[in-house]
């Protein structure tokens, strides 16, 4: 099994030869297309949905039904509790070791899923920029505009350059990454630019995109389904969920339902718009993404 090493969070990433990702927005089909391209490839579904990742929400999340998973070998679903966080970087820990298990049974990964970014940090790996620093954001903060713009200049005028140096926000973090990496923020993009471009080459999957008035009519058929199947009941049954969680389209409009602020009606129409503009935000992010197969 071949691997690639990713530098910045110390973890291996897989040789993208060796996946092949089933992208899309909500609704679009990407479960079925995941589950007949792996038949065809004697493959095995990973899944990166960050909200199918928690168990007790199967409904909520349209997570595949149990009949699907008997199919072909599905794994990471269900496998957090409400209550435990997680992020991209937290996923990518979790997902490596499960493709390395299914490479040494000479599958195929095929990863499944809609959530941008834990499907860049598999990938391409995740940016090397370090994060935030807020004593020294808090440094920056005290800083005049022009004086940011100066140290900024000093420090990597190259990123300087390609900075629209009249919005502090950016040249603020520029400059908190040089101060933070000790090497130029422009050095640490361009060679991650240049890294990833060399993956991208070597990616391979497709994105299930349908037009727009299909696309809704599968909304509108799944968010019903969705409250007619026990989405109400799993959301009643919850306490004390994680933040991340809570921001799954359905939680808080059925929250507002079973309080008795909004009715039934009102709460399908507020989660069929809410997945209407995620998924339009998801379209947006998988047509950036050129190594992408459009299906």
């Amino acid at each position: 099994m071949s691997f690639l090493l990713l530098e910045s969070p110390g973890v291996i990433l897989p040789d993208p030869e060796q996946l092949f990702f089933v992208c899309g927005p909500t609704a679009a089909g990407k479960s079925a297309r995941a589950i007949e391209i792996a038949r065809e490839i004697g493959g095995e579904i990973v899944n990166a949905d960050a909200f199918q990742l928690y168990r007790g929400v199967e409904v909520l999340t349209a997570a595949p039904p149990v009949e699907d998973r008997e199919k072909v070998p599905h794994h990471l679903y269900g496998v957090l509790s409400p209550q435990e966080p997680v992020d991209a970087m937290a996923y990518l820990r979790r997902v490596v070791p499960v493709i390395g298990e299914i490479h040494s049974r000479g599958k195929t990964p095929v990863i499944t899923g809609g959530s941008g970014l834990y499907l860049k940090f598999l990938s391409h790996g995740p940016s090397p920029l370090p994060p935030g620093n807020p004593a020294m954001r808090a440094e920056l903060d005290a800083l005049s505009l022009e004086e940011l713009v100066r140290r900024l200049q000093e420090l990597d005028p190259v990123e300087a350059a390609r900075t629209d140096l009249h919005n502090r926000r950016y040249v603020s973090r520029a400059l908190e990454v040089c101060l933070l990496a000790s090497v130029p923020c422009s050095t640490l993009r361009d060679d991650w630019e240049q890294a990833t471009a060399a993956r991208a080459s070597k990616l391979r999957g497709v994105v299930i995109l349908r037009p727009r008035p299909e696309l809704h009519e599968r909304i509108a058929k799944r968010t019903r389904a969705m409250l007619k199947g026990g989405a109400i009941d799993e959301v009643a049954g919850l306490t004390d969920v994680t933040p991340g969680l809570e921001k799954a389209i359905g939680y808080g409009e059925i929250r507002r339902h079973l309080s008795g602020e909004i009715d039934l009606a009102t709460c399908e129409e507020l989660i069929n718009a809410a997945t209407r503009q995620y998924a339009k935000r998801q379209e947006t992010w998988f047509r950036r993404e050129t190594w992408l197969e459009r299906m």
